[in-house]
């Protein structure tokens, strides 16, 4: 990799040489151990927050370092090289998804009660939005809020939730007024154990096994209006602004995995023999690694390119979208050409790679799916 890519600066790549150095020893290891059991340790949380890890982007009165989004851009990356999707995910999904609207919108109060202990690994958080019949169709969404005295009353469900099971607050898209559509979505935190918010399972995925993705079920659930993030209304656009960091943290970590399957490809190739020579040293081979080779830079140029927009304070829609789409389903071809080159062994849980295929899979659906990143992008064509 050439270092820095005119974005990185040295600072951000000795912070990725101690990231990798503790994925390399903490979490690689233990990766298979971790998804034959379902999940990883709740320990991990902790120690991310011990290594500063989880409030690398937060300011530094509720325990973050306000290192920044690029600091935060490579721990992403090379947690993508961890061997296990699940992991990265359910980590990464405590310093992006649900914790990002909380340091945006939150009040200092919510702030301290919610961020601070998350950004210390102590309480871990959800963000839950996708419904049973509504995921990339956020104004579809039907769990509702209906305000009471003192707050509201929480009826509905969510699903594919990570961190859901384990989760000590969820971030919720609700309906606060069902007639205005998507202006009358509101965000709220509701806490594990509130009456009436129950776990309703654990799901079993084909990819992501170390993660906890649950099911969750609010039936008459009371929630102080203490809870309400942001205004009344302002759900939709709180959750717009938070979908672009999610989607290039999507593809940060597509571009890392993407990276880590390749160099296990080579690796395999050269000490595997065929007709009594290197397999490495057939043509076909060569062409199908160099094809690799190029498709994964092509998709972390154009990845760079959009988190260099958003570092520099733009919105970059499309850009986001089209990083999100192009590095997910470079991800998927790059884990298929790489369990062809494995053949058989490809299906073996000794070889990390059937575990990147199942793993990059979600790539293309999470945060949206390709379909909706091609939508957004035709949408700035005034399609």
């Amino acid at each position: 990799m050439q270092a820095g890519y005119g974005l990185y600066l040295e600072e951000h790549e000795a912070f990725r040489r101690t990231v990798r150095a503790v994925v390399d020893k903490e979490l690689r290891p233990f990766a298979r151990e971790w998804e034959d059991k379902g999940e990883f340790p709740l320990a991990l949380f902790r120690r991310f927050g011990e290594l500063g890890f989880l409030g690398l982007k937060y300011p530094e009165e509720y325990g973050g370092t306000n290192a920044g989004c690029l600091f935060e851009a490579v721990l992403i990356e090379e947690l993508g090289r961890c061997g296990s999707g699940g992991v990265a995910a359910g980590l990464g999904a405590q310093f992006t998804i649900s914790t990002g609207p909380l340091h945006l919108f939150g009040t200092d109060a919510q702030k301290k009660r919610f961020l601070a202990p998350a950004i210390r690994g102590e309480k871990v958080g959800a963000l839950g939005i996708t419904e049973p019949n509504a995921g990339s169709d956020v104004a579809g969404l039907q769990m509702t809020a209906k305000k009471v005295d003192g707050g509201y009353v929480l009826n509905g469900s969510k699903t594919y939730i990570t961190n859901g099971v384990r989760a000590d607050f969820v971030v919720l898209a609700v309906k606060t007024d069902p007639t205005k559509g998507h202006k009358g979505l509101s965000m709220i935190v509701v806490e594990k154990g509130t009456p009436g918010f129950s776990v309703g399972k654990k799901l079993e995925k084909l990819g992501w096994r170390a993660s906890d993705t649950g099911e969750l079920v609010f039936e008459d659930c009371r929630v102080p209006a203490e809870n309400l993030l942001g205004e009344e209304g302002q759900g939709f656009y709180q959750i717009m602004g938070n979908f672009q960091w999610e989607r290039l943290s999507l593809a940060l970590g597509a571009v890392g995995a993407a990276d880590d399957i390749l160099a296990g490809a080579v690796a395999y190739v050269k000490q595997r023999r065929a007709f009594g020579k290197a397999v490495a040293e057939f043509q076909v081979v060569k062409h199908r690694l160099a094809d690799m080779a190029t498709d994964l830079e092509a998709a972390r140029q154009l990845t760079y390119h959009a988190l260099r927009l958003h570092a520099g304070g733009e919105f970059a829609i499309s850009e986001t979208s089209m990083a999100k789409k192009l590095a997910t389903e470079m991800c998927c071809r790059i884990a298929d050409a790489s369990l062809q080159l494995h053949g058989g062994a490809g299906y073996m849980k000794e070889f990390d790679i059937e575990r990147h295929w199942r793993d990059a899979r979600l790539g293309p659906i999470g945060g949206g799916t390709s379909e909706i990143m091609n939508e957004i992008i035709a949408r700035q064509f005034g399609l």
